[in-house]
């Protein structure tokens, strides 16, 4: 019997987490397939060197204090805690001298570091030592399993363990999310990028097999090992892709939904919806250009931003915070539940995603999938996702946007090739699937083609 181990060490490690590659982790994990006579799937997590398998990713109990929950709120308060930081910057005294904002910038770090990042970094060792012994136990590997890294694996410390699996006769497939870093470095922290590109110089020597989230990421991988590890490398790997489901999986029915989220659409005018971590490749400072174009032409469209604070956007918190339109036809929504974001998709008028560079795009098959039009930047995995059932705007032009609302509030039709009614895309069940048969299949071949060579 064929094992895929799949490893979800982060989301171990952080279950409090529901950002892009976290729910997609989650998701895949719980609808993995059965074991059957030919195969097994069994979710992994690489800890202090050893591997285990998982027998629960929910959150560990709280024994009446909630370090998770604690540190997930931390980590908001530090994202806020510069964002009011920038906001302090442009007034007086600061806004006039340079030595005032360096005192002022060497104070929040020094609260930022006693308050913020050591509490932090104390939780995350207190919830590992914590977490392990309840919700996983020891796995020996065999030769011939696959160790599928399906998690965000390039800030982890894996890699003697993995090298160690490999020399053991396990075969090593990396699921790829998206190149941004190396593609787009102006839009990630410095670190990152680094971090990053080790790791894929990791996965390009190590890897066996590569399977991204879209045929555009396949494509960009196969290119990107060509230039690092040259042609006659990468015919010996092989390259795949599947794609994500539509399942919002963390609804909780006896949740209310945002109050403020429920107001806002009980009035009449249009809707507009962006979801996504708020952080400049998400490009939501084009959104604000072209919903003001809208406006100032007469417009009565209001435009919801959901998402939590991320990297490098405290110009664009500010802005948002200090705007004229700011609860009225501008709203800003940090910590939805998924309750509360599925009222959103279930009510709004349309969603738009600028964002300049994308793996996937795993909101706009969540809002189709329940009906809402969608209106995303033209490039080219969006067009992979949303063909002639979507509307797209041109990234360098926010009027190409704004004539869309505009058209789309005076004549109530939305400007898509095809109807939405007949859009149908992935459960979750159905992408776990797809994932486990196309791994498989390669596998497969990997070994007939060795038994043909022995033989």
């Amino acid at each position: 019997m064929s094992r895929l181990l799949v490893d979800c060490t982060y989301v171990y490690d952080h279950p409090n987490d529901n950002s892009g590659i976290q729910r997609v982790v989650r998701n895949v994990i719980r609808q993995l397939p059965a074991k059957d006579p030919k195969r097994e799937c069994i979710p992994v997590v690489m800890l202090q060197g050893k591997l285990y398998e998982v027998i629960s990713l929910a959150p560990p109990p709280t024994d009446g204090l909630d370090l998770a929950g604690l540190r997930v709120r931390l980590v908001q308060f530090a994202n806020l805690f510069w964002v009011r930081h920038r906001s302090l910057e442009q007034q007086r005294p600061f806004s006039q001298s340079i030595w005032a904002r360096r005192v002022l910038y060497i104070a929040c770090r020094l609260f930022a570091l006693a308050c913020l990042s050591l509490p932090i970094r104390i939780l995350d060792r207190l919830l590992k030592r914590k977490s392990a012994p309840a919700r996983s136990v020891p796995l020996e590997h065999r030769a011939g399993d696959q160790l599928v890294l399906l998690d965000s694996s390039w800030h982890s410390g894996f890699f003697p363990l993995a090298e160690q699996l490999k020399r053991d006769g396990v075969g090593i497939i990396s699921v790829i999310y998206d190149l941004i870093p190396l593609t787009h470095p102006q839009f990630c922290d410095a670190g990152l990028v680094k971090v990053f590109n080790h790791w894929f110089d990791w996965i390009a020597r190590t890897a066996d097999g590569y399977i991204a989230i879209s045929t555009t990421i396949r494509d960009q991988v196969r290119q990107e090992m060509v230039r690092r590890i040259g042609e006659q490398a990468v015919r010996e790997r092989w390259f795949d892709y599947f794609h994500l489901g539509s399942e919002l999986d963390l609804i909780d029915a006896t949740q209310p939904v945002d109050p403020n989220l429920l107001r806002l659409f009980k009035r009449p005018e249009p809707v507009f919806l962006m979801v996504s971590t708020i952080e400049p490749r998400k490009n939501h400072a084009y959104l604000i250009d072209a919903f003001e174009r809208a406006w100032a032409a007469g417009s009565q469209s209001r435009l919801c931003i959901v998402g939590k604070i991320g990297w490098k956007c405290e110009a664009l918190i500010e802005r948002i915070k200090r705007h004229p339109q700011l609860d009225s036809r501008l709203f800003l929504f940090n910590n939805l539940t998924d309750r509360s974001l599925e009222h959103a998709y279930r009510h709004a008028t349309a969603l738009v995603f600028p964002s300049y560079v994308e793996g996937f795009g795993l909101p706009l098959v969540e809002a189709m999938q329940r009906g809402l039009p969608a209106m995303g930047s033209d490039i080219a995995v969006f067009r992979e996702i949303g063909g002639d059932f979507m509307a797209y705007f041109d990234l360098d032009d926010p009027q190409s946007l704004a004539n869309l609302v505009i058209d789309m509030e005076h004549t109530g039709v939305f400007p898509a090739k095809h109807n939405l009614e007949q859009w149908q895309w992935l459960s979750w069940r159905q992408a776990s699937a797809q994932l486990v048969e196309r791994i498989e299949r390669h596998v497969d071949e990997v070994i007939v083609d060795g038994e043909t060579a022995c033989g």
